[in-house]
């Protein structure tokens, strides 16, 4: 082991634990593993830029461009509407239609950006069936995964892997020679889901409103504002209630007026009547303060305040989002957004206090209270999904067949080898801004710049294993492990460590950490890499027992009111019978 083997090793340990910590966002950690990299002299600066031009992030990159043009037309929307109309009679005609209906569209799509979509239709479907909405949203996520592993671009990882593939002078992978094991991992998986998952998840309803499954109940009170209060005459961003309690003020009534959201700079009268989010201790507060007057909660009820210039509303934070890591006061949620945040629901805990310090993740549902006619802002943004109400966001219905179209071409000139994927994905993307299917400014939008970053950065840590011999290295001891056991053993061993590396970090980052040493173990043993790389392709892109392991699960968290065993309960089944399935097919379909 050399002194460079040693840095380089560190550099991914760290690396392993930063992303597995949590606290700091991947793209960032892919930054600064790069900057380590860079300053340890581990890579040259061409090499640790060089993840920029990459075929897999540029790919990736025209593939959210792809993917959005798709949803602005409706195609994607309409197709998901159409088949949970289908499967409203029966909760198992339901399961079916979603898991292929998810699963043919997130082959040909980014899939978090698919259940996205979906969500919210999955969400009205629970409500009508009277079944919890985690029964058929964790199904809509695996489901998801599933779809994935069966193309090229079904997800990153894979366009991750085969670019790392060509890089090392092997074949890249064909856009369907992943389909016939992926269609094996998409039947056992959907069998199992309807056959034994489905009952392992558990019976979570909503049958109250928004308010109760928030418990706001002891957090929404209203005031009246007695002629001796102490902020009479003052604005009320700069009033002693407002500054000396921190409590957030959602309206104002004054005689017959009702101002929702009033402006800071409204001055308080006495007889006022305003309506507070407040954390116990600033009830007690304001209990002791002269003036001020708690009206009789037998006076309103929570249900009433959806009939005035108000509403509220549930959102989940997308995993894209330009708010995660952010806090509320930093974003200027309100400013911003028009709305207020009542409470926050984040890795299954209830969160009323603090919210404005309160650091946000991918995944957190947000109970939003915003105008009546205020909430497309909400709805249009891509920072969110909104779950609670289905309202037809607007789509541009005439370009669903341009777009489709030029997914099929794209699609097609790769399959029959026209074009390699890189150009047919580029020129996917200018026909979708000249067919109008999208503007300029959506396609910039569209693009996930986190996933870029991250894919830029990670890059480096493979140009670094493979400079300093580490890649070499770490298949000796692989090989000194299980290589005596033969291929088909080393394929297993491969997938699971894939598996449990994905459930703990990013899944692109542990394809490009462990490709490069699939690679050098099959030279080591003398074999194709072909199996090898297959199995850290799907088992990167098939995570399933934790939330944090892939994004479809994280965006459904929240949202299903799931805690984290479920998913170890449900997922973990999953991913041992995938494992088996892998380490029989794996090396039928791709023969060492």
């Amino acid at each position: 082991m050399t002194f460079e083997i040693v840095l380089c090793l560190a550099a991914m340990v760290a690396a392993m634990a930063l992303f597995a910590w949590g606290r700091l966002p991947v793209d960032l950690v892919a930054l600064i593993v790069m900057a380590t990299l860079l300053l340890l002299g581990l890579v040259t600066p061409e090499q640790g830029i060089a993840g920029f031009s990459n075929t897999a992030t540029v790919t990736v990159g025209a593939m959210f461009i792809l993917s959005a043009g798709l949803y602005r037309s409706g195609a994607v929307n309409f197709a998901g509407a159409l088949l949970i109309r289908l499967g409203r009679s029966s909760l198992w005609i339901a399961l079916i239609l979603i898991m292929v209906g998810i699963g043919v569209v997130s082959a040909f799509m980014n899939n978090t950006a698919a259940v996205a979509i979906f969500l919210p239709i999955v969400v009205a479907a629970a409500r009508a069936l009277d079944v919890s909405p985690g029964r058929l949203l964790m199904p809509l996520s695996f489901a998801a995964m599933f779809g994935g592993v069966c193309t090229l671009i079904g997800t990153s990882t894979n366009i991750l892997v085969s670019s790392i593939a060509e890089e090392y002078g092997h074949p890249a992978i064909g856009m369907f020679e992943m389909s016939p094991l992926g269609l094996i991992f998409f039947g056992a998986g959907a069998l199992y889901m309807l056959l034994v998952g489905i009952r392992l998840i558990p019976d979570r309803r909503r049958t109250e409103g928004l308010g109760e499954q928030y418990g706001m109940a002891e957090y929404l009170l209203e005031v009246v504002i007695g002629p001796d209060a102490a902020s009479v005459g003052h604005p009320i961003a700069s009033s002693p209630l407002v500054k000396e309690l921190k409590v957030d003020v959602l309206d104002l009534i004054r005689g017959e007026e009702r101002i929702p959201f009033p402006p800071p700079a409204l001055v308080i009268q006495a007889g006022d009547i305003l309506r507070l989010r407040a954390s116990v201790a600033e009830v007690t507060a304001l209990q002791e303060r002269q003036g001020i007057t708690i009206r009789p909660r037998a006076r309103w009820k929570i249900r009433q305040l959806e009939d005035g210039p108000t509403k509220r509303v549930e959102v989940i934070l997308a995993p894209s989002s330009q708010l995660e890591g952010r806090t509320l006061r930093e974003a200027r949620f309100a400013a911003s957004y028009g709305a207020m945040v009542l409470a926050i629901r984040q890795r299954g805990r209830l969160m009323h206090d603090d919210l404005e310090s309160t650091r946000l993740q991918a995944g957190d549902a947000l109970l939003v209270e915003a105008p009546q006619d205020g909430t497309d802002h909400l709805r249009q943004s891509l920072d969110f999904v909104l779950v609670s109400e289905l309202k037809t966001p607007t789509f541009r219905k005439a370009k669903i067949l341009p777009a489709v179209a030029i997914i099929a071409a794209v699609v097609g000139s790769a399959t029959v080898g026209l074009l390699p994927i890189i150009v047919a994905a580029i020129c996917g993307c200018v026909l979708m801004i000249l067919t109008r299917c999208l503007s300029l400014e959506e396609a910039y939008e569209a693009v996930d710049w986190k996933v870029i970053f991250l894919l830029a950065g990670i890059l480096t840590l493979g140009h670094a294993m493979e400079n300093t011999g580490t890649a070499s290295y770490l298949a000796r001891l692989l090989v000194s492990a299980v290589g005596e056991l033969g291929p088909v053993a080393v394929v297993a061993a491969f997938y699971l460590l894939t598996t449990l590396l994905t459930e703990a970090m990013s899944n692109n980052a542990t394809a490009v950490l462990l490709a490069p040493v699939a690679i050098a173990t099959a030279n080591s043993l003398g074999v194709d890499p072909r199996p090898l790389l297959m199995a850290v392709a799907f088992a990167a892109s098939a995570s399933f027992m934790t939330p944090m392991g892939y994004q479809t699960n994280t965006m459904i968290f929240s949202a299903g009111r799931f805690q984290f065993m479920d998913f170890v309960r449900v997922g973990a089944p999953l991913n041992l019978i995938f494992w088996v399935l892998a380490t029989v097919f794996i090396p039928i379909f791709w023969p060492f």
